[in-house]
């Protein structure tokens, strides 16, 4: 026993993963991204990049904190511009958003085969594990951003605001903003994601004959409103429901259901919001008037 323990005399440091973790921001990342080159830690095989409020401490693994820095993180968004182009910029930025616990690892060894092999398309390379991750991971994000904007359910209140809740699985609210400013530049609106505690705010009132109003993000809402916006709906509101969910109830084809392509097309899980999936059945305004 003695002659094995000599033989193999290993360390703590080799036996652990080497990790990094960064402020849960796509700048923090690539400020973890430049600390990771300048400490020359790349090729480290058991090297992960965690956000740090997904990181769960332990006894023996070696975690080093990196404060976001816009300088650094700067230099690193030009260099990987350069490298991987608007595209595939617009990829990471998407994969980020997905919140995985594992996306920050993955991430950086995406970056790091694209600095490796800067004369190879690298986000077409799908026999590479983390770029076949990171790409489906977009897709799914892109999924998500489209019934986004196809199932988002505007609620009109007694401030003149149009108002929306909304839980999507990945954090898509920056990307859908711009779908919103374009097409309802006439109107005070918010949009709330209830998962992460934020949302983006449209006030007509900035906007000018040629430019949309900037999109401001708002925190902190009344957890009453949030919990039942019903409260604050405008008389218009109330009509105007009642009125889409007689339609939607009359229009129905009872002999041409099919319950199983209704739940692939729209998800049960986006029901909720939605103010046609809110009403009893039985309930009088339901009824055919002739």
């Amino acid at each position: 026993m003695s002659q094995l323990l000599q033989s193999h005399d290993y360390t703590v440091g080799h036996l652990t993963p080497n990790i990094v973790l960064y402020e849960p921001s796509f700048e923090g990342w690539l400020s973890a991204v430049f600390y990771v080159y300048a400490n020359k830690l790349q090729n480290d095989d058991s090297l992960q990049l965690i956000a740090q409020d997904c990181y769960v401490p332990s006894l023996i693994a070696q975690a080093t904190s990196v404060t976001t820095d816009e300088d650094n993180a700067e230099r690193v968004l030009i260099k990987l511009n350069k490298r991987l182009g608007r595209s595939g910029m617009r990829n990471l930025l998407w994969g980020f958003l997905s919140e995985k616990d594992d996306i920050g690892t993955i991430l950086f060894q995406a970056v790091k085969y694209a600095i490796d092999y800067p004369s190879r398309h690298i986000m077409e390379d799908l026999g590479n594990l983390n770029v076949l991750e990171l790409v489906q991971t977009v897709k799914s994000v892109g999924r998500e951003k489209h019934r986004m904007e196809a199932f988002v359910r505007f609620e009109h209140t007694t401030d003149d605001i149009y108002f929306a809740r909304v839980e999507p699985d990945f954090n898509v609210l920056p990307l859908i903003g711009e779908h919103f400013r374009q097409r309802y530049q006439d109107q005070h609106w918010a949009i709330y994601d209830l998962s992460r505690g934020y949302g983006i705010y449209y006030d007509k009132s900035q906007s000018t004959p040629k430019r949309p109003a900037a999109l401001q993000t708002i925190t902190d809402l009344d957890d009453n409103v949030l919990r039942n916006p019903a409260s604050i709906h405008s008389e218009d509101e109330q009509r105007y429901q009642k009125f889409w969910q007689g339609y939607f109830t009359n229009v129905n084809i009872k002999e041409r259901k099919n319950p199983r392509l209704h739940k692939q097309y729209l998800p049960q899980r986006y029901w909720k919001y939605l103010s046609e999936k809110q009403v009893l059945p039985n309930a009088e305004h339901l009824h055919k008037r002739r």
